[in-house]
């Protein structure tokens, strides 16, 4: 699998990373490969408008019945809100990713 430079984002997710607000991202299995320690370039998904860069921490295997409000926190959204998201993007997926960044700069 080759390591993957570029990570796409919602629209609506912009201005909370770009603010710091949202410092992770839960993702599915086909999106586990980031690499701690890498950076990737990060665009829109609705347009592919590229907005900032982004360092990689930390990949964490999760199961969505062990979401907390720390996670919520974390993509600065409630507990509620955050599983309804996950459950619209994933219907029924269970087994996901918590992939921890760093904001390092905006394209």
């Amino acid at each position: 699998m080759t390591q993957p430079t570029t990570m796409t984002f919602f629209e609506r997710f912009e201005t909370d990373i770009l603010s710091g607000k949202k410092t992770i991202t839960i993702r599915d299995e086909s999106e586990k490969y980031y690499v701690p320690g890498s950076t990737v370039t990060v665009s829109t998904l609705e347009s592919g408008r590229e907005f900032c860069q982004l360092a990689i921490l930390s990949v964490e295997p999760i199961l969505f019945t062990e979401l907390s409000g720390f996670h919520a926190e974390q993509e600065n959204m409630t507990l509620t809100v955050l599983k309804q998201v996950i459950q619209d993007i994933y219907p029924g997926i269970e087994q996901l990713y918590v992939v921890s960044y760093q904001l390092v700069g905006q394209l």
